[in-house]
């Protein structure tokens, strides 16, 4: 099994910018814990990196659909839907 992380540009861009700005708001949660900040400006702090960290996800099992399991073949029509099928039930999922 590879265990390598698949993500060839543009993809590897987007992961490592959702996880910037994850790393970004994870710091601002640490900060107003700190500080005492308001419970509910925390969760909603809190639910921003979860919602980068789930758009990390998505990329990255994307990439991995199309680069490790179909050998990079895309474009091709029963491989997109494919594809299209377990997005939707990944992102149904973790609603």
């Amino acid at each position: 099994m590879n265990t390598r992380l698949y993500a060839k540009e543009p993809a590897k861009s987007k992961i490592l910018h959702r996880l910037k700005i994850a790393q970004g708001h994870l710091e601002k949660i640490i900060k107003m814990v700190d500080k005492d900040a308001y419970c509910i400006d925390v969760i909603h702090q809190s639910q921003a990196v979860q919602a980068a960290l789930k758009g990390v996800d998505e990329v990255v099992l994307h990439n991995h659909l199309y680069g490790c399991v179909l050998g990079g073949h895309k474009g091709m029509p029963e491989n997109d839907k494919l594809v299209q099928e377990i997005m939707g039930v990944f992102q149904r999922s973790e609603k």
